[in-house]
């Protein structure tokens, strides 16, 4: 029983946690999301006419990138090395696995194969960062004329597309004064006061 409430206290601070936000942050978060995955859309639809390549430079895995990158910018998932590295090996190893088990023909062993791959690729690299298994996976499952970019598709549309992302980051979370991004705690001495808090909070809650 002791675990249960244990286990219930620690639920109740994450939601409480994730829910108790200053309501400017919000406003933050959207812009970022807003203007990364804008420009990106932007660039595939008006500019060079993507559209015609079925969304290929729009892939859905940058959405999963936005959220952790304009929402959780405190994140260790969701630092630069993350970003970069962990979608460009996720890439390269899905188009890897493609390219080898995929000959195979065999769609649940391809798709596992290159999930699980790049999770162990970015863990050793330790650039973990979550959306990069969509990024190996849509490797494999995309339509014919993404398979057909080969290993370019490490370079674009994922290395050019998280590079957008990563440069809206690095203006919109450094423009208010209690958010930074990369995260660093000796130039945030807001982000300690922070820490402080919410080690109050669990204290309150019996998690400490």
């Amino acid at each position: 029983m002791k675990k249960v409430n244990r286990g219930y206290r620690k639920a109740r601070y994450v939601v409480y946690k994730q829910t108790i936000l200053n309501p400017i942050d919000h406003l933050w978060t959207f812009v970022g999301g807003f203007l990364g995955i804008g420009c990106i859309a932007f660039i595939q639809s008006e500019l060079h006419h993507f559209s015609v390549l079925e969304k290929i430079f729009l892939i859905g895995s940058f959405g999963a990138s936005a959220v952790l990158v304009y929402g959780a910018t405190n994140s260790p998932l969701a630092q630069p090395r993350n970003l970069i590295l962990g979608h460009m090996v996720s890439a390269f190893v899905g188009v890897s696995v493609m390219k080898t088990i995929g000959q195979l023909d065999i769609f649940w062993l391809t798709c596992a194969t290159a999930v699980s791959l790049a999770i162990i690729a970015m863990q050793i690299l330790k650039a973990l960062h979550p959306p990069g298994g969509a990024t190996a996976l849509i490797a494999v499952i995309g339509t014919t004329k993404v398979k057909a970019l080969g290993f370019m598709y490490v370079l674009s549309p994922v290395f050019s597309g998280a590079m957008i992302l990563l440069i809206i980051a690095l203006i919109i979370n450094n423009i208010p004064k209690d958010r930074h991004y990369p995260y660093n705690p000796k130039v945030s001495p807001y982000m300690g006061r922070r820490k402080k808090y919410w080690l109050n909070i669990q204290r309150t809650l019996g998690i400490r």
